[in-house]
């Protein structure tokens, strides 16, 4: 049985415009098929405004998750946060912490430099994730006790005992 819909966005101009491939948006989607969710392969698009019309969208379509990878550190391009911000009615920073301090623990310093969020954009949970596939595989080991349970909560479910 799915837990629902799941939308990955890969933010990167480097990748959008083909410089490399995108690496880390396949990992997320995998993760997600594997705990429940039906998910499709990255929405791959530009840093900056082509980010909040992705989430915009993918929020809009009734997704219960969207997981955006990259976008996320203090180079002049990386928007994700300010894109995702305006689109969250409740912030869930417990995320976004456990997310950082993940990085940390796999011995990953800058992993504090992160600037990604997490929270309620009105029955979607939207994470933003690093975009190296380290970072998100430090993530995934994260997320992957707390999207089911987090989704199910957005529902109305109940705590599971």
């Amino acid at each position: 049985m799915s837990l629902g819909r799941a939308v990955v966005i890969t933010c990167s101009t480097r990748a959008a415009s083909g410089v490399y491939p995108d690496r880390a948006g396949p990992l997320i989607v995998e993760a997600l098929q594997a705990w429940g969710f039906a998910a499709e392969p990255p929405v791959v698009v530009p840093d900056g405004p082509p980010v909040g019309e992705a989430l915009r969208t993918a929020i809009a379509s009734g997704a219960a998750v969207v997981v955006t990878t990259g976008g996320t550190g203090l180079s002049p391009t990386d928007a994700t946060p300010e894109q995702t911000a305006p689109l969250l009615d409740r912030l869930v920073p417990g995320i976004a912490e456990a997310i950082r301090a993940a990085g940390t623990r796999a011995g990953v310093p800058t992993a504090i430099l992160s600037r990604g969020l997490a929270g309620l954009a009105g029955h979607t949970l939207v994470v933003n994730l690093p975009g190296s596939p380290g970072g998100v595989r430090d993530a995934l080991a994260i997320l992957a006790e707390v999207v089911p349970h987090a989704v199910d909560q957005v529902a109305g479910g109940d705590h599971r005992r």
